[in-house]
């Protein structure tokens, strides 16, 4: 059963094909665009690497530089073939070449899509990182003055600052960390003793923050030391007093930020998603409208055009019809070689 069939007539068939060329443009446009969004979500990845506990959420700026990329050829392509079906004469030159490029434009097509689906879907996998990464990011906050750690520090108080956020979850997570270096503790005084034999694992811990959780907004000098002493600073309440540290967490913000990022990255590919497959509908119909002309005397004649010939499970099953028989070629090879081997082996025997 044919699929999308319709009639054009010579006049309808020109307009396609110049439309089409101004069509094939504006998606290469989109290609490029495309690319430049995968490259800027890539450098927006790196840029906190080191608060990620892995790359699995780099598929995406991974996958739209690549269809960014197949898009600039695909759109050259599909630009000189609408050219030259303006000639009849010149036309015939495409058509063995027409087939391998449609399953790769619909291959390349169908990837965008993907990664469409896949910006809005990765947000379990982010959040997971973070989690990890931050984690860590705060533990290893004191080590200073360990080799690949040395910029742990600046990296989550830019972090904080810029996010105006606050340790992992919230700003109590640095209350289970020796966020402190030893180097800038006085073993000799009692306080710092005492803190140290009342933890278990002889960790030096406060109910304090790093000054980079301050909110600068507050108009009250920073609280960071003795959060939960209200002894400790006059007139104040941890309990019902809004503290003037950052309450957020950074995990909550950074997630925020990246999956909005990735949400506004996901709609714009969408939009280019859709002047892709116009292209690639109006190329094959311009293909198959003509088709009918040639071997014609009269080439302004209306022909009829048409997105598939067969129903699209027949279209799919011939497509992958090569492929399969390829693989059991290779079964078979296989098989006869080993095969082979066994009745050598007996024979040696």
């Amino acid at each position: 059963m044919v699929v999308g069939k319709m009639k054009f007539p010579f006049e309808k068939r020109v307009k396609l094909a110049q439309g089409l060329w101004l069509l094939s443009w504006l998606a290469t446009l989109g290609g490029a665009f495309t690319f430049t969004l995968g490259c800027f979500l890539k450098t927006e990845l790196r840029r906190r690497a080191e608060v990620m506990d892995n790359t699995e959420i780099h598929i995406v700026p991974n996958t739209l530089m690549l269809v960014g990329l197949a898009s600039l050829g695909i759109n050259y392509f599909a630009g000189r073939i609408c050219q030259d079906t303006l000639d009849v004469a010149r036309f015939p030159r495409w058509q063995s070449f027409l087939k391998p490029y449609f399953t790769i434009s619909i291959f390349f097509t169908s990837l965008m899509l993907i990664s469409v689906i896949l910006s809005y879907a990765m947000k379990g996998n982010l959040e997971a990182s973070l989690k990890i990464g931050l984690k860590n990011g705060i533990r290893f906050y004191k080590d200073t003055d360990t080799p690949g750690r040395c910029f742990q520090k600046q990296t989550i108080d830019r972090l904080q600052m810029e996010f105006q956020c606050c340790g992992n979850t919230d700003y109590k997570d640095w209350f289970e960390v020796q966020w402190i270096s030893n180097r800038y503790l006085d073993f000799s005084s009692k306080e710092v003793k005492d803190r140290i034999k009342s933890n278990v694992d002889g960790r030096y811990l406060v109910d304090g923050v790093p000054f980079s959780c301050c909110n600068p907004s507050s108009p009250r000098p920073c609280i960071q030391y003795q959060i939960t002493n209200n002894t400790a600073h006059y007139n104040y309440e941890h309990q019902t007093e809004e503290l003037n540290i950052f309450i957020r967490g950074c995990r909550e913000a950074l997630v925020n930020y990246y999956m909005g990022l990735m949400n506004t990255i996901g709609a714009g590919v969408l939009s280019v998603f859709l002047v892709q497959a116009s292209v690639l509908a109006s190329l094959r119909y311009l293909q198959t409208s003509t088709e009918a002309v040639l071997g014609q005397e009269n080439t302004e004649i209306e022909t009829e055009g048409y997105l598939l010939e067969k129903g699209v499970k027949e279209t799919i099953m011939e497509t992958l019809d090569p492929i399969i028989k390829i693989f059991q070629l290779n079964q078979v090879a296989s098989g006869g070689g080993e095969a082979g081997a066994a009745e050598a082996g007996a024979a040696a025997s």
